[in-house]
């Protein structure tokens, strides 16, 4: 009972310090939460094998990793707690192996969850364990993005090349092509379904209620990931092999910027693409000022400044990084929007 008391009084404490990055390093099985102030390490916590997302509550006091598992699949969720850092619990996901893509749901209750070994998406009560499983088929669903009224998740398939489209409410699974190893997916603020398909070197723009093709862009150099920037004004995407972060304006769907990541002094450890920087994680900063980049074969973040789209500091991590969160400070009441 006092452990319960404890774990409660995590949840519900206020938060009081910085804003934190939080990165997840794949081979080294950690959690780290970095000061978004100068990058420092402010903590450290053990994850099961296989670190390979992390997903942040709306309120900001959860942090949720899948542990996808590397020689042996995995087949649990790691819930932290934001304001120190600490495990609260493993959530156990039983048949449903290889967890992958995370969202929250809009009221930060349920998250859903890819899991690759299943070919399910999961609804998951981060306080309790998997509450439905949806069937969506074959192809390998990766990554997952929900629609900003929550009633529709949309799931990448890397094997396929396609993107799947779920109705939450009644499961019902709509899937079309997007291109070679569909990756990295978001949605734009006009609702449209950006996917990144890395064996193509392509990033698809897809109509949300029924999947059509709308555009095709080029991004050369395995683009892995895609997010949108708060404003939603560019789309950031990562190329891997390039070692590239590609920026498009989100309404024209043009290139605007090319930041290269790599550095020519670096002697980078090896990836699945040889030695090489291989940039994959992204995510911006809320203020929209920073971007951050998980530079997996550097062990490093890579901090991109918006006003000149270039690298203006980097940050060691543990090895191997991939999974990036944020976890931002609350506004202070009557504070301006």
């Amino acid at each position: 009972m006092a452990a319960m008391a404890a774990a409660f009084a995590l949840l519900v404490a206020p938060r009081t310090h910085a804003a934190e990055l939080l990165v997840g390093n794949k081979s080294a099985d950690t959690l780290w939460r970095l000061s978004l102030e100068d990058g420092r390490k402010l903590g450290e916590a053990p994850t099961a094998p296989g670190p390979h997302e992390i997903a942040v509550s709306p309120d900001g006091r959860l942090a949720v990793v899948s542990e996808y598992g590397r020689q042996a699949p995995g087949h649990t969720l790691g819930v932290y707690d934001t304001a120190g850092g600490q495990l609260l619990r493993r959530i156990e996901l039983g048949t449903h192996t290889r967890p992958h893509g995370m969202r929250f749901t809009v009221d930060g209750r349920r998250l859903l969850v890819t899991t690759e070994g299943s070919d399910a998406l999961l609804l998951v009560d981060p306080a309790g364990g998997v509450e439905r499983a949806i069937d969506i088929g074959p192809g390998t669903g990766h990554m997952v993005a929900l629609a900003r009224d929550g009633a529709v998740a949309y799931v990448s398939k890397l094997r396929a090349g396609t993107v799947a489209r779920i109705e939450l409410a009644s499961g019902e699974v709509l899937e079309k092509p997007a291109g070679g190893g569909a990756e990295g997916i978001a949605i734009a603020a006009d609702g449209t379904v950006w996917v990144s398909n890395r064996e193509d070197g392509t990033v698809t723009v897809h109509d949300p209620a029924t999947l059509d093709v709308l555009d095709t862009l080029d991004s050369d150099g395995f683009p892995i990931r895609v997010v949108f920037t708060p404003s939603g004004r560019h789309a950031l995407v990562t190329n891997a092999r390039a070692a590239t972060l590609a920026v498009f304006d989100a309404v024209s769907r043009r290139q605007v910027a090319l930041v290269e990541l790599a550095r020519p002094d670096v002697e980078y450890r090896d990836t699945m693409l040889g030695r090489a920087a291989l940039p994959i994680g992204a995510i911006a900063d809320p203020s929209g000022q920073r971007v951050y980049v998980a530079i997996s074969g550097g062990n490093e973040i890579a901090v991109v400044d918006t006003a000149s789209w270039a690298v203006v500091e980097r940050w060691p991590t543990g090895d191997e990084p991939d999974a990036l969160g944020i976890v931002a400070v609350p506004a202070a009441p009557g504070a301006g929007p």
